[in-house]
């Protein structure tokens, strides 16, 4: 008989089918009883609560040791939602914690919608209200037997002590999808520094979490810890954190800048830790705490004057004439003048139809004289000298990027790296921005106002300030820092390494004698009353509207304190308001209080006005 080969392949086939299909439900079996989770979290949440325990937030001071921030307890509303789901009694619950139903439902919604809740999980606690008060919390501790599923979470806020350094603390606020997505250590509900020292040194203040394992019977009703607490972990504390503001200097500065626009910032030359450092308009950080944080950052976001924005780090600025000391020491080092070399000043730099102004002054006049009065002139010919130099620099383009290494080695045209989030690099031209914008036709005199601190460069508040450290030391600066101490552990290196400028240290003298002549009888001479020596450098910015006020300076003059940088926009001369607001912050720091005659200068800037466009501030 002819044997039927379309039925023998047939049965091989139905046989194949048939092991693929066994073969599926094994491998589905095996992913399902070994490999997966679910069944094992429904087993554990059946037997087990695991409670997370929230360590204390690492307090933090100011270098004197006064409290600027700490905690105070608060109370988290969790929700396990397969125990919650088919038990709950809505009206109650709701209005044990005085919500609508739509709030409930809303927060129902957004616990289970995985893309705004990625670690989302139906056998682990989820949160459902955050940071309610203890008497909010007392009131729903009475009726929680109620609801099946939901629990209290004790944890704690931020609470600030004073209404200063908004810019320079932060703040903290839940965790956003991004922060739980980068880091596995947060889950839903967590908080998390947003901005400030709460941001850059998060890890360090947020400590480490602890678990604590609960057991459970049959009805889900709590026994007790699991083997007396053997598997419970306990959280650690976050570390103290010393910030190096001091909190009276920083209260003085944010007086002094009271309806105005600008910022203070004053390092200690010596260490490169931050003194002060003032954002004007500011806000108070308290509002930025709990629940009312959200409405409050809201308002703020908002506020047209951008009271969240931090000038001190993240404005730049035409640094103005106080530019003037980066060229000195340029040119003084690369040998295109000596300290007697004169240049002439015909009310300005005068040359082939070029005119930058200046007030009158002597002409001719050589560098410390220049400084002092802070002729425009003298320092737009040192600048035409430097990059018309052929003898020296082979092309223009060489002479510029001279010229720019120079400035970078002084702190300006990167961020400095300050130990906060948020720097701005602000800006130092280079031979390619200049032949990508001339074409590649361009000279000294194209370029000629960079040698006042206008045209191209910008600076922020921080890198004024640190040029004064730097001048300070004669050369060298460690790179600002606002934390002084971190509990148990060693600052960044960042911080306590030197960083030499280009210029030699002999050059710096010149500078120093030209800044403390414009304090003796200069542009600064407002400082000549105090007893400490004071070295003082003005700017006058110019801006589309009224110029810009800019002070740099530090004291005493041979064994530096502080360094100060003030910037007060629309302010007019430097010597109007940076010059006085700088002299207040160094007898300040120095003599650790304000005499009688300055305490009144002090009151008379805390409530002087600039008008901004149509309104005061």
């Amino acid at each position: 008989m002819k044997k039927d080969y379309g039925l023998e392949i047939r049965k091989y086939v139905i046989g194949c089918m048939a092991i693929l299909i066994v073969t599926v439900y094994i491998i589905r079996l095996f992913t399902l009883q070994i490999t997966s989770e679910d069944y094992k979290k429904s087993a554990d949440s059946n037997a087990f609560l695991k409670k997370v325990e929230f360590p204390s937030r690492g307090v933090i001071t100011d270098r004197n040791g006064k409290l600027l921030v700490y905690n105070q307890p608060a109370y988290d509303i969790m929700v396990v939602i397969n125990e919650a789901r088919d038990h709950i009694d809505t009206l109650g619950l709701c209005q044990a914690l005085d919500i609508t139903r739509e709030e409930f439902l809303q927060r129902m919604a957004n616990i289970m919608d995985r893309s705004k809740n990625p670690g989302y999980s139906r056998f682990t606690q989820q949160l459902f209200l955050s940071q309610l008060s203890d008497k909010d919390f007392s009131i729903f501790q009475e009726k929680m037997y109620r609801f099946p599923g939901f629990y209290v979470q004790r944890r704690s806020i931020r609470q600030y002590q004073y209404p200063y350094a908004a810019h320079v603390l932060g703040d903290v606020a839940e965790v956003s999808p991004a922060d739980i997505e980068s880091d596995d250590y947060y889950q839903p509900g967590d908080y998390i520094g947003k901005l400030g020292v709460e941001r850059s040194y998060e890890k360090q203040l947020r400590g480490e979490k602890g678990i604590q394992i609960l057991l459970r019977d049959a009805h889900g009703r709590i026994q007790g810890s699991y083997q007396n607490g053997a598997l419970d972990t306990r959280p650690v504390p976050g570390k103290k954190l010393t910030l190096s503001l001091d909190l009276e200097l920083q209260a003085l500065g944010e007086r002094l800048l009271e309806g105005k626009i600008g910022s203070i910032v004053a390092i200690e030359p010596k260490t490169g830790e931050v003194l002060c450092m003032v954002s004007s308009p500011s806000y108070d950080p308290r509002l930025m705490t709990g629940r009312q944080r959200s409405k409050s950052h809201r308002e703020l976001s908002r506020d047209s004057w951008k009271p969240l924005l931090n000038r001190s780090i993240m404005g730049q600025y035409p640094p103005g004439s106080t530019f003037k000391t980066t060229q000195a020491l340029t040119f003084l080092n690369e040998g295109i003048i000596t300290p007697a070399t004169p240049f002439p000043c015909y009310h300005g730099f005068v040359y082939k139809g070029l005119r930058v102004g200046c007030h009158g002054h002597g002409s001719p006049l050589p560098l410390i004289p220049a400084i002092s009065t802070s002729c425009n002139g003298y320092f737009c010919w040192g600048l035409y000298h430097m990059i018309g130099n052929r003898a020296k620099y082979p092309t223009v383009q060489t002479a510029m990027n001279t010229w720019r290494d120079y400035m970078v080695s002084m702190g300006f045209g990167y961020r400095l790296g300050i130990d906060l989030p948020g720097e701005k690099r602000g800006l130092i031209p280079n031979a390619n921005l200049y032949d990508k914008a001339y074409h590649g036709s361009w000279n000294g005199l194209t370029i000629i106002s960079i040698a006042i601190g206008q045209g191209e460069v910008n600076a922020t508040p921080l890198q004024i300030a640190n040029l004064a450290a730097t001048i300070a030391n004669r050369g060298w600066f460690i790179t600002p820092h606002v934390v002084k101490k971190i509990e148990g552990e060693e600052l960044d290196t960042l911080y306590t390494n030197r960083r030499k400028t280009l210029v030699k240290p002999s050059a710096y003298d010149y500078v120093v004698s030209g800044m403390r002549s414009a304090a003796l009888g200069g542009t600064c001479h407002a400082l000549a009353h105090y007893d400490f020596m004071a070295c003082g450098k003005t700017g006058t910015a110019q801006n589309r509207g009224h110029d810009h006020s800019v002070f740099m300076g530090f004291a005493p003059m041979d064994n530096p304190k502080i360094a100060v940088a003030v910037y007060v926009e629309n302010g007019g001369w430097g010597a109007t308001y940076g010059v006085p607001i700088g002299g207040l912050i160094m007898e300040q720091f120095i003599n650790g209080h304000l005499s009688e005659a300055s305490q009144k200068k002090a009151e008379e800037f805390q409530h002087r006005r600039i008008a901004y466009g149509s309104a005061e501030r």
